[in-house]
């Protein structure tokens, strides 16, 4: 039993099997709703006028530049909490220009113009209303959209560790996984667990089967921000049994090696 513990000390995140359905279901439900703003999130936030008649421009017909907005070519840091990043190029192309705004432990953003907005513990929707409303004050019949930037997946186990950014509020699990390089040959497709809330003392777990069809219907594959996806290791134990021993076989055989060489002088 010794044994079996010291080769199964590098698996993770072990689980009697019984998993809190009912906090499940009401962690996916929340899943399938827009993601709640939290503090400490950093958000992309598109101020255009005219009911950002801007965005869908066949013709061409708008003048090139900057639309009336808070998303201005500038390079470098701004103030308080603010991060710019110029993803392309386009002299003033607010398509390629990403200003990120950090969200205080309190809740509030600093924001050009209309200054701190409390932002926490809304949605995507209700906070891109709420900053028409406040840009009406300055613009012609202002659009927002907001993005929240930093939003990720932690995938540990067989594949080493990965950080995976969120492209999107609905990611699944297949998509995090591609994205991490699929599950190696030294990964149990059948035991993947999905586990939210760890920083709390009751986290909920989903044990995922991806080894067999039924077991991908089965499963809820969406993934909330922070989640962590585990891949269980494979064990291999004649290998890891002969890598653990290999040093005292290397120190046996050079010293039989050294003897016989001695006795032959």
């Amino acid at each position: 039993f010794y044994s079996c513990r010291t080769y199964n000390q590098n698996i993770m995140f072990k689980t009697s099997g019984d998993i809190n359905l009912d906090k499940l279901k009401k962690s996916l439900a929340t899943v399938e709703r827009n993601y709640i703003i939290q503090p400490n999130d950093y958000i992309d936030v598109r101020v255009y006028t005219n009911r950002g008649e801007r965005i869908f421009d066949p013709n061409g017909e708008l003048p090139f530049g900057v639309p009336g907005g808070i998303n201005n070519n500038q390079n470098g840091a701004g103030r308080t909490g603010r991060r710019n990043q110029n993803n392309a190029g386009g002299q003033g192309n607010q398509g390629n220009n990403i200003n990120e705004f950090l969200v205080q432990h309190n809740g509030l953003v600093k924001l050009p113009m209309v200054d701190y907005v409390k932002v926490a513990g809304l949605t995507l929707l209700q906070t891109d209303s709420l900053l028409q409303t406040l840009y009406s004050r300055y613009y012609v019949e202002p659009f927002v959209a907001t993005h929240v930037t930093n939003n990720r997946i932690y995938v540990l186990g067989a594949n080493g560790g990965n950080v995976i950014q969120m492209s999107n509020d609905n990611m699944n699990l297949l998509e995090v996984l591609a994205q991490a390089g699929g599950v190696t040959r030294e990964g149990k497709a059948q035991n993947i667990r999905i586990i939210r809330d760890y920083l709390n003392h009751d986290p909920i777990v989903q044990i995922v089967d991806l080894s067999t069809v039924d077991g991908l219907r089965k499963a809820s594959l969406y993934v909330e921000p922070n989640d962590v996806v585990y891949i269980e290791p494979n064990q291999r134990l004649f290998f890891e049994l002969l890598r653990d021993i290999s040093p005292i076989i290397n120190t046996f055989v050079g010293v039989v090696t050294t003897y016989l060489l001695v006795k032959q002088l």
